[in-house]
């Protein structure tokens, strides 16, 4: 949920900082006040465009924040997807937009903007004439259609994934292996030279990983045995001597002091050190020994495994595995008819497959869209739509994808005589909103989005109808939290949490505030909206009874 907003000079706000219920939030106000700067201010938290307009007036930045505390496991799965780790299940968001450029940072680290729009995918949905609406993307239907359906669809779903996956592996290997008489004469004769390449050059894995260092050695020989002989010489000849004059001048004098006879025995294991080391540099200048012919052999040898590699893998592993790869390619073509025959029997098969798969869920969904398409025109006539015909249309698509070979698009007419037409060309912001709110609050034990906003949702409705709406808001508010601006009492007056939006005018400058009320001020403040100009007792009374009417209706 949307835990805490924090905004600094942007349009007229100087600094506002509020803390979010997690129910029904609900934002008041006079026209103009600046609600629609809250809301403008929280789409440019979560990746919306700003102009440089938009940059108040008290510095050379504006700044928004956004912190969600997240306890979904499924959407911190999905954050985490995006390479976001959320601290303690909390997520900061925050912007500092400039006039040349925005520096946008998630939990402190800074991110493109795009990613902020992923993350927000997932944390919220704002229902405005304006705003993102994932429920009015037609792509997103069929994914609503599944998500109603449960584990069933879910688990026909993952079948026909597998299906589809192993149907283009099958696809590609048949239409890619398909050749003319001359061309896999061709083939036979290319793959075959690189059998036998590989073959004749009789490679073995620790000769692979060694023929460097050997030339390396054999290349550098000269070079090594006249500084091994420099060195034996300096360590027997002139260290070994002055060593054993060394021990034996302080042999002469050890017995006179303890500490002489620990000075002796050192000299000793340095005398013994340097006689191990002697004797291991001249075995080992015994046995080296090299030849150019030797040399000439091993560049050879070199040359030609450093040309396998470059043709067939760097090690030797990807080398047999390509050898192994064209002694299947040749055997292929030993019998081409069978493996084609062979090849297109197991296409046909899988075909068939995923199309009877995919059949049964087209069943499947069908009966799962009549069945959420009553649910919805259920909750659109508990709104008072009361001619609404809505419906959801699953169509089959041409061919077959990883999901099936469905789409599926909400269609409604929302007056009688009207034809259907797409949610999505549904132009009425108000309207749109409380369609939204119908379809939110069939899904609210299935969607995943936490927080809802809904923007102008009471834009030319009163009376029986605010009501209405009110109610089912405060209903979806049970399982979701949900920022709502309203200029109706009916919907105020269901507020978990009231705040107020004022505008305060001094001299030449005017600033946006914004502020939680108490039991008392939200009871004052639905009077004001009651009253209009003039707040009398019998308004106050009234906002009293509709407070005390809104905790009925939501026990």
């Amino acid at each position: 949920m949307l835990a805490n907003l924090h905004v600094k000079n942007f349009a007229i706000i100087d600094e506002i900082d509020i803390d979010f219920g997690s129910h029904l939030n609900i934002l008041t106000g006079e026209t103009g006040a600046g609600k629609s700067i809250i809301i403008g201010s929280i789409t440019i938290a979560l990746g919306g465009r700003v102009s440089q307009e938009m940059i108040g007036k008290n510095g050379d930045y504006a700044m928004v924040e956004a912190v969600f505390h997240l306890d979904d496991e499924e959407t911190l799965g999905k954050i985490r997807a995006l390479d976001i780790e959320p601290e303690d299940g909390d997520l900061v968001i925050s912007r500092r937009i400039t006039e040349s450029r925005s520096i946008n940072k998630i939990n402190g680290e800074s991110v493109p903007v795009s990613t902020i729009k992923k993350v927000a995918d997932y944390l919220i949905d704002i229902h405005g004439q304006h705003e993102h609406q994932s429920l009015l993307n037609p792509d997103r239907h069929l994914e609503i259609v599944d998500e109603f359906g449960g584990d069933k669809v879910q688990e026909m779903k993952r079948e026909i994934e597998g299906l589809y996956h192993e149907y283009r592996r099958c696809k590609k290997e048949y239409e890619e292996d398909t050749f003319s008489t001359e061309e896999r004469a061709r083939q036979v004769d290319y793959l075959t030279f690189e059998q036998e390449e590989i073959q004749a050059a009789k490679l073995q894995k620790e000769e692979m990983e060694t023929i460097d260092d050997k030339f390396q050695m054999a290349s550098n020989a000269g070079n090594i045995v006249e500084t091994l002989s420099y060195v034996h010489e300096l360590c027997q000849d002139q260290a070994g001597a002055s060593v054993g004059r060394a021990l034996q001048r302080l042999q002469e004098i050890s017995d006179l002091n303890s500490e002489l006879t620990g000075f002796q025995d050192e000299l000793i294991q340095i005398e013994s050190l340097l006689g191990d080391f002697n004797r291991g540099i001249s075995s080992y200048m015994g046995d080296f020994s090299f030849n150019e012919n030797e040399l000439n052999e091993l560049s050879k040898r070199m040359d030609l495994i450093h040309s396998l590699q470059a043709k067939y893998g760097e090690t030797y592993e990807e080398i047999m595995d390509h050898y192994k790869e064209v002694e299947e390619k040749l055997l292929q073509f030993e019998d081409y008819e069978r493996f084609k025959a062979e090849k297109k029997e197991e296409l046909d098969r899988l075909s068939l497959a995923l199309d009877e798969a995919c059949a049964d869920l087209t069943e499947l969904r069908k009966k799962t869209a009549w069945d959420l398409e009553e649910s919805i025109a259920q909750a659109l006539a508990d709104l008072n739509f009361a001619h609404v015909d809505f419906a959801i249309e699953v169509r089959e698509k041409d061919q077959a994808g990883e999901d099936g070979k469905d789409i599926a698009e909400f269609m409604i007419a929302t007056n009688p005589g009207e034809p259907r037409r797409s949610l999505s060309k549904v132009a009425s912001g108000g309207e749109l909103s409380r369609i939204m709110l119908a379809i939110k609050s069939v899904f609210a034990d299935h969607d995943q989005i936490e927080t809802l906003i809904f923007d102008e949702i009471d834009a030319g409705i009163s009376g029986r109808t605010a009501q209405k709406v009110s109610e089912k808001m405060a209903i979806l508010a049970k399982r979701h939290q949900i920022l709502c601006i309203t200029h109706l009492p009916q919907i105020a007056s269901m507020a978990d949490d009231h705040y107020v939006i004022e505008k305060e005018v001094e001299a030449d400058k005017s600033t946006t505030r914004i502020r939680p009320l108490s039991s008392e001020e939200a009871e004052e403040e639905i009077a004001r909206i009651l009253g209009g100009v003039e707040i009398t007792d019998a308004v106050r009374e009234s906002a009293h009874e509709m407070k005390e009417m809104a905790a009925q209706v939501k026990k």
